[in-house]
């Protein structure tokens, strides 16, 4: 079994007409669904939460069979998890993607049960607490994009689960959590 550092690759990433987008429907079907799991595992499990299509992306070669993905089947790939809500184009020429390996309602939830089950209710943490705090250790929240931190505690405080206090500077944003 091939690994990428301490992530098991799939067989089929051994199998070099994957790295070729298939011209048959029901192949491609199959083949950017592989894809998409393949890419949400890697980064969830390495906590990536920024793809480049610029920059080299340890996923899309393969030197042991010596393949690497077209430009066209990265994109073809990214565009998926982005129909699926599962990824967001940062800019306008699909040159950078923000991966949600939990969509934003996802992480909201998340957040919600790690503060019930670490008795958090009623309690202000920063930002920075939650992104890097000791609490958040070995949690899926540690190193968690901002933006993305941002946008699941704005709808938790849309849902009047939390309220963001702004500081002086971003890194003294405070949130409190309520029940």
């Amino acid at each position: 079994m091939q690994r990428l550092g301490d992530f098991r690759l799939p067989p089929f990433f051994n199998y070099p007409p994957y790295f070729t987008l298939q011209p048959v429907r029901e192949t491609r079907e199959k083949q950017v669904q592989l894809w998409k799991d393949l890419i949400l595992d890697y980064c969830r499990s390495q906590k990536i939460y920024i793809i480049s299509l610029e920059e080299d992306f340890p996923l899309f070669s393969n030197p042991k069979i010596e393949r690497s993905l077209s430009h066209e089947a990265k994109e073809v790939f990214l565009a998926a998890l982005v129909n699926e809500g599962r990824a967001e184009w940062m800019d306008k020429g699909h040159k950078k993607c923000l991966i949600l390996w939990l969509r934003i309602q996802d992480w909201a939830n998340y957040i919600l049960n790690f503060v019930k089950d670490n008795g958090l209710e009623d309690n202000v943490m920063t930002v920075e607490e939650i992104r890097s705090g000791i609490e958040t250790r070995g949690t899926e929240l540690a190193g968690i994009d901002r933006g993305v931190l941002m946008r699941a505690l704005k709808l938790l405080e849309q849902k009047g689960k939390a309220a963001i206090f702004k500081g002086t500077s971003a890194d003294d944003e405070g949130v409190k959590f309520s029940a």
